[in-house]
């Protein structure tokens, strides 16, 4: 099985065995570890999920809406068919409803909810992800640096910005990453505040992992490694007989290898890559897997 395989059911099942059960804001309980470190070597093989089947075309699309196209509006999700962001859509009259666990007199209390934002936000996630990604230039400013100052320590986008909470809807869960070049290779440190481990983990794994392969590409570096800290990393208990069937497929099934990554080699600016629909510079290839398996998303 895959390395990766490997490490993420040792992650779930120290959650099942050592996690806590907790009340949180959507209303459906987490069992939680409090952190969580992960470890990646590109050079070794690329991370994708096998005992699962991973949607990579959904997930490289999304991850390149927030940092290619830099765009809160999920409509351009919807006319790639991806779906993920739907619940989190601003409708057009500018509020977003929800029904979710709020505080009162120190209790969480089910109720429903409705935030109302400015009209120009209709139709987005409001000021989160692709909007901070854009409206200070992150990856631009990342990629000049890995250029023309690749020793620099200070190569740091943050998704996280305080100004700009109240008027997002779900502020950034992978909130930020450092980058580095050693010996010819591009390195980053990516941070998570909130973890999702049946749904979002994989994704968001292979999302950083194509990212860094496509900025190496383009600064004529080569991938090396991801680490990965995690700050509450979670089950939901309408998960559970779902992670137990994949642990069940992880120990009872034969090896799968690692599938490879393709990047279209004749495109060399970040922001050329295909966006369509097709994805069509941007592939995974040898992709054995042991199929679906489907999780409730908490809202």
């Amino acid at each position: 099985m895959s390395k990766w395989d490997k490490e993420y059911i040792k992650l779930c099942k120290k959650i099942l065995k050592d996690g806590v059960e907790v009340e949180n804001r959507t209303g459906i309980n987490t069992i939680k570890i409090p952190s969580y470190h992960l470890h990646f070597d590109l050079r070794e093989e690329f991370p994708v999920l096998c005992t699962k089947k991973l949607y990579f075309r959904q997930a490289i699309l999304e991850m390149l809406w927030i940092y290619q196209v830099q765009s809160n509006d999920v409509r351009w999700l919807q006319d790639r068919d991806v779906h993920i962001w739907d619940k989190w859509q601003i409708d057009e009259n500018g509020l977003w409803k929800a029904t979710q666990n709020v505080v009162e007199n120190g209790k969480l209390i089910k109720k429903e909810i409705e935030k109302q934002f400015p009209k120009q936000y209709a139709y987005t996630i409001g000021t989160a992800y692709g909007y901070i990604v854009n409206k200070f230039q992150m990856i631009q400013k990342l990629i000049e640096t890995i250029k023309n100052n690749p020793n620099d320590r200070r190569m740091v986008m943050t998704l996280w910005q305080d100004d700009y909470l109240d008027t997002a809807v779900l502020p950034s869960c992978v909130w930020s990453s450092e980058w580095d070049v050693t010996d010819g290779y591009l390195n980053c440190w990516v941070h998570q505040r909130s973890c999702d481990v049946p749904l979002g983990l994989p994704f968001n794994v292979t999302q950083y992992a194509t990212l860094l392969c496509l900025l190496a590409h383009v600064t004529g570096l080569k991938p090396g490694t991801i680490d990965w800290s995690i700050k509450d990393a979670h089950i939901y208990v309408n998960q559970v007989d779902g992670i137990k069937e994949q642990i069940n497929r992880y120990e009872t099934n034969e090896d799968i290898e690692a599938p490879k990554l393709w990047i279209n080699e004749e495109v060399d600016d970040f922001f050329k890559f295909d966006n369509s629909k097709e994805l069509k510079d941007i592939k995974i290839l040898q992709y054995k897997n042991m199929g679906p398996i489907t999780f409730p998303l908490a809202q």
